[in-house]
């Protein structure tokens, strides 16, 4: 108890009031997928057990007599936190997938009271085709990213096959070897200097001054954060995908951005021919945690510093690749452009430098300043991306297998935010969409017509590595 309260005494993380702020209210929301019925399934124990163990999910933020956020515990109503909508029975499975669209894109939409600790679990006991039953957990950004909240869903999971074994997930290390000589690091300390600062400047000038062109994939229209989402997805195969990482000597990160690029430049010409030479920037999100796996919720409360709980996580500025610069015939450019601008940002120290920057911000301006700048990085790029790992084997809640699983995010003033998840050798890609701006439909064609056009050029044997 005595750490528990320590916890509570604790500002907000900068971040974290920015997550919260006049500029940015941000969530994410991660959806389980069930393959029998989950109308038995102890929802109520299993928060009681795994969540409310944690300060963040008793606590509200509260601003103190310097107007600084801090953490409060209250008390936990769990019927305002637990969800579950009512239906109309007997519906065709169209029906029923129509319907849980419509409520994800509107509870995604929807702004948590503060008054009460800022996450939610909707329980969906209607069929669907992708689940006999569904459960969604919405959670506010500012608790934590990504990395954190799914690492403590993983962590209530068990392995379906065996819930006295662990949980494995796919190795994140690269197959080349990355070792220098002493006789190249010179050379690239002065790149790396080269690059740092230019990146930065790149990085701030697209944050303040330089918007993307106005494309079908950004409509930059005002408000946009408020505006209704249309969620989609598509299905990659993980071992195509190694395939085309082999044949290319790239990531599997690389690939998948390829893919992604050359999907949106394909439906961005068949909206409008012009959109192929405008300028388009997407933000990769990366963890900047010194870390390969998930950790224990236990042990991420524990630690202090760039591994802990919370926010810990930057944006990488990257061109989409032009179709007038990569025709349609050669889909392999798109990923060797990714490969080639996400390796050099990644090494370089512009995402350091940006953090600095905002950390000056927050102390000589606050973190309304803070927020400002980042809600201008995001509405001046064109789209987002995001990418997580998920389990080989697959996972259980209570004893109910789980089909399949994504997440996406809401509150981003963007037309277009793309979610990737790896799990059973499958990599799942939702889109989030504008609603009536983009045609989803089509999008999601156009991404699966890129995946098959470069998994087709790189299986031949006549393409280098």
């Amino acid at each position: 108890m005595e750490n528990f309260r320590e916890e509570l005494s604790e500002p907000v993380s900068p971040l974290g009031q920015c997550f919260d702020s006049n500029f940015l209210n941000l969530y994410l929301l991660v959806v389980l997928e069930f393959e029998v019925p989950i109308h038995n399934l102890p929802i109520a124990s299993l928060v009681n057990d795994h969540l409310l163990c944690i300060p963040r999910f008793t606590s509200t933020m509260v601003c103190d007599e310097k107007g600084v956020k801090r953490w409060k515990q209250v008390e936990v109503k769990l019927e305002e936190h637990l969800i579950e909508p009512k239906f109309i029975d007997g519906m065709s499975m169209d029906s029923y997938d129509k319907t849980f669209g419509e409520y994800l894109s509107r509870i995604a939409m929807e702004k948590m009271p503060q008054r009460k600790p800022l996450w939610e679990v909707h329980v969906i006991k209607y069929p669907t085709s992708n689940g006999a039953g569904t459960l969604i957990f919405k959670f506010h950004h500012a608790i934590g990213d990504g990395y954190t909240l799914m690492g403590l869903l993983i962590s209530c999971l068990q392995r379906a096959d065996d819930p006295s074994l662990p949980l494995s997930f796919p190795s994140r290390k690269s197959s080349k070897n990355t070792n220098n000589f002493f006789f190249r690091r010179v050379p690239k300390c002065f790149s790396t200097a080269f690059n740092s600062v230019k990146d930065f400047g790149w990085s701030f000038m697209k944050s303040t001054l330089l918007e993307d062109d106005k494309t079908p994939i950004r409509s930059a229209a005002e408000a946009l954060e408020f505006r209704p989402l249309v969620i989609s997805h598509t299905t990659f195969s993980i071992q195509h995908i190694k395939q085309i990482k082999s044949k290319l000597g790239v990531t599997l990160n690389d690939v998948i951005c390829g893919i992604i690029f050359h999907g949106i430049r394909l439906y961005m010409k068949d909206i409008d021919n012009r959109s192929r030479k405008l300028k388009s920037t997407a933000l990769v999100t990366v963890n900047i945690r010194n870390v390969e796996d998930y950790h224990r919720v236990q042990d991420m409360l524990k630690t202090k510093g760039k591994d802990a709980w919370g926010n810990q996580i930057a944006s990488l500025h990257v061109s989409i690749p032009k179709l007038e610069d990569d025709p349609i015939s050669n889909p392999l450019h798109f990923v060797r452009k990714a490969h080639t601008s996400i390796k050099r940002k990644r090494n370089s120290f512009s995402t350091h430098m940006t953090g600095m920057l905002l950390m000056m911000k927050n102390k000589f301006k606050g973190p309304e300043a803070m927020a400002k700048h980042i809600y201008r990085t995001i509405r001046n790029s064109s789209a987002m991306i995001s990418n997580m790992i998920g389990p080989i084997e697959q996972m259980a809640l209570g004893n109910h297998p789980i089909r399949s699983f994504f997440f996406t995010g809401s509150g981003n003033p963007q037309s277009l935010l793309i979610s990737i998840i790896s799990y059973m050798g499958t990599l799942r890609v939702t889109t989030a969409t504008e609603k009536g701006f983009i045609d989803e439909q089509k999008l999601v064609r156009y991404l699966n017509s890129a995946f098959e056009m470069l998994h087709r050029e790189a299986v031949k044997e006549n393409i280098p590595n």
